[in-house]
């Protein structure tokens, strides 16, 4: 692995990648991800990780935000790339396969099936095939690595920040570092060589800081998982006897119904980790009964941590669980809670913001100073703070306590979502006069989107109005963030302020739910 890290980074100095370059990685948890994602911080660069499945529009917005100059995704994303490249500072776009990193008998199955679902790429596309770029790096002789502190920035991940709109989340070497130490540091029981199921994704902090960079930093495995789904996901783990898994709650829930784990022997686990949403009460003793009952020592344990400090920073240690707590603090982490948006300190158990200091912190949000002000503040100890909008308490013994966002947003199946964003790609339509986006519980993904829309005077809110709407969406909205459902209004409810009043919404979708239910 080591080696094929090398190849690519000489590769990467052969097509002129500089200290500083930016280069945008589109790919699922495959090798060739992770040897780019290390290739790049030898040879000097910043990776910018963005999610393969995003639309052409949210892609433009990735490349030029970061300003790269290189891009890798997979061959069945190629025409998402070419469609937008001209609006970039691209100069190489990067194609792999998954059929490049499989044996042969895998791969004659692969390409019978998944494989000719894929819409070809023209012989004469302007890009360079992964294998033939690996063939590059024969022209690259030394002086290809670059020396890096650890306050040089090494990746950029997207979150919707503090106000909802995407920012770049800029992180260092040491952000990362530090999180793979404080994670094993928390987590006694592992072992060199011990496997990790590394199905959360790549451009996900939870997915990237601990999946990946923990274990391969601190000589852990890592079984990656390039499509996710509950099946695959549960017999690797009992194929491969995988020492630890983590995830979101709708993956243990998926888990929980699936009739293949029926007597699985899940003896080999050491750690199973909850993070990315809040973990219900009642789905955990669901989970823990079930991990009992496939001979695992041990129970979920939930983590909470936001992008802007990689990823998790607290989590519920071995020994000791307190009912509806996210744990404490990892080593070298503070966490406190104040008066919401200021730097008063609240007693044990008083409900305030939290706030984290330590060792992953963010360098920045990137081209945003003053938000970046506003998040980032030095208090009268010297530290420096995030303000996270996160509601929560903590109690005598320092267990944090997780109560709600203070932000708007809508998390489905582990991804956030911010309405805003929603609403701005959907009020942009020459016949939407205004929109609402929110999110309706839902029993498979815990929150699914819902649009509410007002036409502009004249517009039929008909079949036709709506198909072409959706339509629109699936072009400008990543997949996982696309509306299911889009309700037509004569008008929009209001609050004082004249705001669209999407609580009152939410209660709504909320009463016809429990109508249907009773009814």
């Amino acid at each position: 692995m080591v080696q094929d890290i090398e190849t690519c980074a000489k590769a990467l100095k052969t097509i002129g990648i500089r200290a500083g370059d930016k280069i945008t990685i589109a790919m699922p948890n495959c090798p060739q991800a992770i040897y780019m994602f290390y290739a790049v911080n030898l040879v000097g660069g910043i990776a910018n990780m963005i999610h393969p499945l995003s639309a052409e529009k949210e892609i433009e917005f990735y490349l030029n935000e970061s300003e790269s100059v290189t891009a890798i995704t997979l061959d069945q994303f190629y025409h998402k790339f070419e469609r937008v490249r001209q609006n970039t500072k691209v100069v190489n776009v990067i194609i792999a396969s998954i059929k490049d990193a499989l044996s042969k008998p895998i791969k004659a199955g692969y390409m019978l099936t998944e494989g000719r679902k894929i819409e070809k790429i023209p012989e004469d596309a302007p890009i360079i095939r992964w294998n033939d770029f690996m063939k590059m790096s024969k022209h690259c002789f030394y002086n290809y690595k670059v020396k890096r502190t650890g306050e040089d920035p090494a990746v950029i991940l997207y979150s919707g920040g503090t106000t909802g709109t995407t920012k770049g989340i800029v992180l260092t070497n040491r952000n990362f570092n530090a999180l793979g130490q404080q994670v094993i540091a928390a987590n006694q029981m592992f072992r060199p060589g011990d496997k990790m199921l590394a199905a959360m994704p790549l451009f996900h902090g939870f997915g990237l800081g601990v999946c990946v960079h923990t274990m391969l930093s601190q000589g852990g495995r890592c079984i990656l998982v390039p499509r996710f789904t509950p099946e695959s996901y549960s017999k690797l783990i009992v194929k491969h006897r995988c020492n630890f898994i983590a995830g979101v709650p709708t993956l243990y829930e998926a888990l929980l119904r699936l009739p293949s784990m029926d007597g699985a022997d899940l003896s080999c686990l050491k750690g199973v980790f909850s993070g990315g949403d809040s973990l219900s009460i009642e789905l955990k003793k669901k989970f823990d009964k079930f991990l009992y009952d496939h001979k695992a020592s041990i129970q979920v344990r939930e983590g909470y941590g936001t992008t802007e400090t990689v990823t998790a920073c607290c989590l519920t240690p071995v020994h000791m669980f307190k009912e509806g707590s996210i744990g404490l603090p990892f080593p070298n982490t503070f966490i406190k809670i104040v008066a919401p948006g200021t730097e008063e300190e609240l007693p044990y158990g008083q409900e305030g913001e939290i706030l984290l200091s330590g060792p992953t912190l963010m360098k920045e949000y990137m081209n945003h100073p003053e938000e970046t002000a506003q998040t980032l503040r030095t208090h009268a100890d010297g530290l420096t703070w995030v303000y996270t909008g996160d509601l929560g308490t903590m109690d005598e013994q320092g267990f944090v306590y997780f109560k709600g966002r203070a932000k708007r947003m809508i998390i489905s199946s582990g991804y956030n979502i911010y309405p805003g964003q929603l609403e701005n790609i959907l009020d942009a339509h020459e016949k939407v006069q205004m929109s609402c986006i929110i999110g309706v519980p839902d029993a498979l993904k815990i929150q699914k989107v819902k649009a509410f829309v007002m036409l502009k005077p004249g517009i039929e809110a008909n079949e036709d109005t709506k198909a072409e709407l959706m339509a629109y969406c699936r072009k400008n909205i990543a997949k996982y963030a696309l509306p299911y459902d889009i309700e037509f209004r004569a008008q929009l409810p209001k609050t004082l302020v004249g705001k669209v009043a999407y609580r009152i919404l939410e209660t709504e979708e909320l009463e016809k739910l429990s109508q249907e239910k009773t009814g």
